[in-house]
């Protein structure tokens, strides 16, 4: 089953090598996380499946990098230096600072009603470029990587030599100024994109968001969140943002969080383009767009069978990887028992349980909704024991927990139990594991079977197309718990009968049921498997 809480994803993150906290050493900056070795390959890879998707597999789409900084005339005519903004409170009480639509009255840190009027804050970064401050030495960290595929419209038209209707894909790089980041990678300042801007025939717009919907819902299922994890919100006119005429918003559950933004696809008309040409006043363009007499260049398109240069209308599919990320852990994640713990381990279990709760719910030294949320959190595995008392990991996780003294208690009773009858896993599609074969030895100290194992994972891994790992710190229960939480779908073993018969053991994370395979035929089922 998905994950029940964002603790659950938080904890494994840390412990497996998924995400960091930024600059932990000293002290971390809020909204920046790390991904650390395995991360790097599970956010890598999901780049690589979207990119193969919407660019490879397609043949009406280009790809783009385009700079992170660019003239700050882009952000003048796009909207953002006028619009990008929130609406920020501050606590006269305890100076904390708020999003104005997130505080509903009073302060979250400390209750205070004492707030100051909202005022807008725009969340673009803003740098200094050169060596000297002048006032019009400046560029901003870029909040999105459309611009970019917008301002070189011309060029990839001109040097590709595309026709209506087609598309620019781009992977890069976003910076927000949050007011208060939280939610783990959630809310974060700075983070990577997915996004496409599809240019189409004025007039055609509908036909090709809608297209781009099925599309997009093909894509997610395919990275492991079903469209029955998805609904789709048609956003309200009175919600949709200045330049779209309709965005469908997919709206995943996310653990602790509820339904959240997963990914949009905006109709956002002429209005980029339009913004952004030369000689705006030769277009009939709907959008409201303002004069530009900066711009140096047409952004039209010929269209031979009208004879004339049209402003192609936009539609945007647009997502952060972050989320997506989270997303993909959520629905891979699960806790199951592999066989039940005594009864007594689990009445210890339920009594250390109940006396931390009672603590949870006795200080007043937490913040009330961290309190809150704890213990409800706490009182949701009460409720579900035996199956959840893994989660007791997670809960012990949440910031303000080692506070409580009986959660040593807890973590004492509850280890070992889970330890020996529980496994977490995640069931993460194969072309999506950051590892794809994990490879012992039975006996780390003896060479022939560390010598065979090593040559296993060479020989597996030549081509670059099967991630393959060796492994021999630790006992084969605990390697293959190791493989288990990173989501790595098969495991070979070499132990002693294979210097006899030349196989191997070949176990399958998601069954835990073996197979012994010829070490000759080993790469041909290896591919057979992680195809299927």
């Amino acid at each position: 089953m998905p994950a029940v809480s964002l603790e659950q994803l938080v904890s494994l993150c840390k412990r497996r090598g998924i995400i960091y906290p930024g600059s932990e050493i000293y002290g971390g900056l809020q909204g920046l996380y790390d991904y650390g070795p395995v991360g790097v390959e599970l956010k890598n890879n999901i780049v690589d499946s979207w990119w193969r998707k919407n660019v490879y597999e397609r043949d009406d789409m280009e790809g783009l990098d385009s700079a992170i900084l660019m003239n700050p005339q882009t952000w003048k005519y796009s909207g953002h230096e006028e619009t990008f903004v929130d609406p920020l409170v501050d606590c006269r009480k305890c100076q904390g600072r708020w999003r104005a639509d997130q505080v509903g009255g009073a302060c979250p840190s400390c209750g205070s009603t004492d707030l100051t009027d909202p005022r807008p804050f725009n969340l673009m970064f803003k740098t200094q470029v050169g060596p000297v401050s002048e006032e019009d030495a400046y560029a901003y960290l870029r909040p999105e990587t459309a611009q970019g595929i917008f301002v070189n419209f011309n060029n990839v038209l001109t040097t590709t030599a595309r026709k209506l209707p087609f598309g620019i894909a781009q992977v890069g790089k976003g910076f927000r100024n949050e007011i208060n980041p939280r939610n783990f990678l959630f809310r974060v300042r700075e983070f990577d994109m997915l996004e496409i801007e599809f240019f189409v025939h004025p007039g055609t717009e509908d036909e090709w968001q809608d297209r781009w919907l099925e599309d997009r819902l093909d894509w997610w299922e395919h990275i492991g969140v079903g469209r029955d994890a998805i609904r789709i919100l048609d956003v309200p006119r009175e919600d949709l943002a200045h330049y779209s005429k309709k965005t469908y918003d997919l709206m995943y559950r996310y653990p602790s969080l509820g339904y959240e933004e997963l990914e949009g696809i905006a109709s956002r008309t002429d209005f980029d383009l339009g913004s952004h040409t030369r000689y705006q006043e030769q277009y009939d363009l709907t959008a409201d767009v303002a004069e530009n007499p900066s711009s140096t260049t047409r952004l039209s398109y010929f269209d031979p069978q009208a004879n004339r240069h049209v402003i192609p209308f936009v539609v945007e599919p647009s997502a952060g990887v972050g989320r997506c990320l989270l997303a993909v852990l959520s629905e891979a994640y699960d806790e199951p028992m592999v066989k039940a713990p005594p009864g007594d381990k689990l009445e210890g279990v339920r009594d250390g349980l109940e006396a931390f709760n009672a603590s949870v719910s006795k200080n007043k030294k937490l913040p009330a909704e961290a309190r809150e949320s704890m213990l409800a959190f706490g009182e949701s595995i009460a409720g579900e024991l035996p199956e959840s008392m893994p989660r007791i990991d997670a809960l012990l996780a949440i910031p303000g927990a080692d506070r409580i003294k009986e959660g040593k208690t807890l973590r004492n009773l509850s280890q070992k139990v889970i330890g020996d009858h529980y496994r977490t896993v995640l069931h993460l599609r194969p072309h999506l594991a950051p590892v794809k074969v994990a490879v012992f030895p039975l006996k780390r100290t003896d060479e022939r079977l560390a010598s065979t194992a090593r040559d296993i994972r060479k020989s597996l891994q030549t081509g670059g197309r099967i991630r393959t790992v060796y492994d021999d710190t630790g006992a084969i229960g605990k390697l293959y718990r190791r493989q288990d939480e990173i989501g790595t779908p098969l495991c070979v073993t070499v132990d002693f009968q294979t210097i006899d018969d030349q196989a191997v053991t070949v176990r399958d994370r998601d069954t835990m049921a073996q197979d012994r395979v010829s070490i000759n035929e080993l790469k041909d089922y290896v591919e057979e498997k992680l195809a299927s």
